[in-house]
């Protein structure tokens, strides 16, 4: 500040400092309005988040007496830790069984086949909810392929509908693998294994193929294919042209399978919504992962690394 006494520098500098407040007061403001803009775009970022995590918005309501066609679909390789397992299909069959307003069902299926376990789940579930409630119809629509254990699981159905493309059958069991026994030899590598069980090296890859286990292995496959095979047959029933390449594993295109009675007609989703079960209000029942699952996966699976990291910083240490 100046030493001077003029009255002018006085009012000069009060001026100053009563400007720089003002900005100072202005620009508090300002970080204030900004802060609170954030806060509320936060807010309403969760609030998104959250609906996507309870899926908002699926309970459409329904007009009293309104009936719907349920959808599961099926889509994909049936196995237990898969898209397409056993625990989701069940639950998404009984929840479009239960609802009131379900006139019929739809499984809608394209899978290559899978684990006939998981397949044989569903199959016994479907006939389970078919006797509970006998006044609403299951039909299976096939898409672009209904193979092994997807077929497993479509003739639990009432009817199964087909594209005329489609392909359809594969009642068939494989097990199947690699033996490494020639390579290892070219390699100078030596097989050493230590059991306590003279099976429990059952077909090992690395060891010459035993004829025994062999055996033992088809003796279980054509068990299985049995099993299989007794399942189309109780769901299909008359239906069925049985012919001797039927069970052999081959696939058939949907024309194909409805003249072999593996197949009832042709028809789509909307179709069959439409015309058979007479609701063409389709609602999904498919079970899906929601966000909050998946975060929740994520957000364990980091934490479990991050404990093993701390974990092996401190071994190490």
């Amino acid at each position: 500040m100046s030493d001077s006494n003029d009255p002018n520098d006085a009012l000069w500098e009060r001026k100053v400092l009563e400007k720089v407040a003002l900005e100072a007061i202005t620009e508090q403001r300002r970080g204030r309005r900004w802060g609170i803009f954030f806060k509320l775009l936060g807010f309403a970022y969760l609030l998104i988040i959250l609906g996507m995590a309870f899926e908002w918005g699926q309970g459409e309501g329904f007009v009293e007496g309104q009936k719907i066609t349920a959808l599961v679909n099926l889509t994909g390789v049936i196995q237990a830790k898969g898209d397409v397992n056993a625990e989701n299909v069940i639950s998404a069959l009984q929840g479009a069984f239960e609802d009131k307003h379900t006139a019929g069902v739809i499984l809608r299926i394209n899978s290559p086949g899978g684990s006939p376990v998981q397949a044989g789940m569903i199959n016994d579930e479907i006939r389970r909810l078919r006797a509970l409630h006998p006044a609403i119809p299951v039909h299976v629509v096939v898409e672009d392929v209904c193979a092994s254990g997807g077929y497993y699981i479509a003739v639990a159905a009432d009817r199964i509908f087909v594209d005329k493309a489609s392909i359809v059958g594969s009642i068939g069991v494989l097990m199947d693998g690699f033996g490494f026994t020639g390579s290892m030899e070219k390699l100078g590598v030596e097989r050493r294994l230590l059991t306590a069980g003279e099976s429990k090296g059952f077909l090992d890859p690395f060891s010459p193929q035993n004829a025994r286990h062999k055996e033992h292995a088809q003796i279980m496959l054509n068990e299985i294919h049995q099993q299989f095979i007794d399942v189309v047959r109780k769901g299909r029933g008359k239906r069925l042209k049985e012919t001797p390449e039927m069970f052999s594993g081959l696939m058939w295109s949907g024309a194909k399978s409805i003249e072999l009675g593996l197949a009832d007609e042709y028809g789509t989703v909307e179709s069959v919504a439409r015309d058979v079960i007479k609701a063409d209000d389709i609602r999904d029942f498919t079970v899906k992962e929601n966000f909050a699952e998946k975060f929740a996966q994520r957000f364990g699976a980091d934490m479990a690394e991050g404990v093993v990291n701390a974990l092996t910083r401190l071994t190490v240490r």
